[in-house]
């Protein structure tokens, strides 16, 4: 039997702000019960919903030195779906009505997170092989467990290893003040550890002391080893390249799936799409208040608003975009600027554009089963679950060719008839706009065409058992 203990910050269904919890919360439920002992590690957050806080059980409690200073480490406890879970208990620093916030904060935060998850597994009486640490909020756990603990006998063997969900967040401040606060040694603060352009960095901790490294998709696993995608990190992680894996995230199935979806207007199937898919776009149009019009050809964005969605692409050729018999629905929040923009092309169009700024998984499930094609033009992508959950409801992805974009949308060809959506290589407006129109064309005027796209995009398999299969070959190795 593997045991196995995910640490992370944040985890479905207790805290989510992206991704990263998709994956903690979902991928332990995967594995064999019978092989596989997999447990969760996550801060007691105040503002975890109560439902979940009401059924925790308290475990134990013990005081942990971490740097100067001694603190308080509670541990509660709660079984969600089959797989145990450790809340580490602190009110002082997981108060609050967000996960995040001062960056400040945060790092002296994480560092005694990093270190309560080691510290507690004795008294829960759990000694995995494996810590599978995700991001830089994780990122000292590998450094305290090839250093402070290195000398006791309860973690000699336990192996690490660091999952990178995205590599522009890696938890950076200067060395005096995350040395004070983590209390590790001063050897570990040189250029070839924690040091990083002067500064100490969390997350380069994580990758220079884990056993392997693993992010959230293959082509992802390349880019980062370039300068243009490597974040300061690049000759890092091109050193370690035999140690990188890149596996793609996966979808939860049974969520996404239009032949169960309650949250969709009218269910389908492989067998009824071309009849039913189009209802749903019918009913949203009602909705949003757009012309009813089964004939229009309707693009999604469901998306955080950030400069890294590739959104200033579209800024460029929004006009260009809303040429007759097209629609544009937004769904999101982030940057205001963004937000902004969107109300403003609202207020030009207002028979063609709906900008809904906020976020709503009942209108994202709409969403997917109504539009005929979802704009993914990111100038990054890690892996990205939009176009996962666009293929399993028929609607074709336009994706720019980054990271696990590339990796799971193949662009249609008409010669061979294949493909399962659109792409375009250059970070480049007119190439985006040109890709769109193109896939408009075989839209309007190429519709058997289309139909086949969309049968061949609905059979595409991202569900998490594949994943998990190749996270199971990579604990193997460990």
């Amino acid at each position: 039997m593997k045991k196995i203990a995910y640490i992370a910050s944040e985890c479905v269904p207790f805290i989510k702000t992206g991704g990263l919890a998709d994956v903690v919360g979902t991928l332990p439920k995967i594995f064999d019960k019978k092989e596989y002992d997999v447990r969760i590690i996550i801060p007691n957050y105040t503002c975890l919903p109560a439902k979940y806080k009401s059924k925790m059980r308290y475990l134990t409690h013990f005081h942990m030195d971490i740097g100067w200073k001694q603190q308080y480490v509670g541990v509660m406890y709660l079984e969600y779906e089959g797989v145990p879970v450790y809340f580490i208990d602190n009110e002082y620093f997981f108060n609050g009505y967000n996960i995040y916030g001062d960056v400040k904060w945060d790092i002296e935060k994480f560092c005694f997170f990093c270190k309560a998850a080691l510290s507690i597994l004795p008294s829960v009486g759990f000694q995995p092989d494996i810590v599978h640490c995700h991001d830089w909020q994780a990122g000292l756990v590998p450094v305290y467990l090839k250093t402070i603990f290195a000398s006791n006998p309860f973690y000699s063997g336990m192996k690490s290893i660091m999952t990178i969900h995205n590599l522009q967040f890696q938890g950076r401040w200067d060395i005096k003040t995350i040395k004070e606060y983590s209390g590790l040694p001063d050897y570990v603060f040189t250029s070839d550890k924690l040091e990083m352009y002067k500064d100490a960095c969390m997350l380069k901790g994580g990758l220079v002391y884990a056993d392997k490294i693993t992010t959230v998709s293959n082509t992802y696993a390349m880019e980062i080893q370039s300068p243009q995608y490597g974040e300061g990190l690049n000759g890092l992680l091109s050193a370690r390249r035999d140690s990188l894996w890149g596996i793609v995230n996966g979808i939860d199935y049974s969520d996404y799936d239009p032949a169960t979806d309650t949250k969709i207007y009218k269910k389908y199937t492989i067998k009824n799409y071309k009849k039913n898919k189009v209802e749903n776009k019918v009913q949203l149009q009602r909705q949003l208040g757009l012309p009813e019009d089964r004939g229009a050809y309707m693009i999604g964005i469901i998306s955080r608003l950030t400069d890294q969605k590739g959104l200033d692409l579209v800024d460029r050729i929004m006009n260009d975009i809303c040429t007759d018999g097209t629609q544009f629905v937004v769904l999101g929040t982030g940057d205001r600027k963004y937000e902004d923009m969107f109300k403003y092309y609202q207020g030009i169009h207002p028979a063609k554009v709906s900008a809904n700024i906020y976020y709503s998984d009942d209108l994202s499930h709409k969403m997917y089963a109504a539009c005929d094609a979802m704009l993914v033009p990111s100038r990054f992508e890690p892996c990205g679950l939009t176009q996962l959950m666009a293929l399993r409801y028929g609607t074709l992805p336009i994706v720019r060719e980054t990271g696990g974009l590339k990796d799971t949308v193949q662009p249609y060809n008409e010669f061979e008839g294949s493909g399962t959506g659109f792409s375009f290589a250059n970070y480049d407006a007119r190439e985006l706009l040109n890709t769109i129109n193109y896939s408009k064309r075989i839209f309007f005027d190429y519709k058997e065409a289309w139909y086949e796209m969309q049968a061949r995009a609905m059979q595409q398999n991202y569900s998490w058992s594949n994943s998990a299969e190749i996270y199971q070959r990579l604990y193997d190795q460990v």
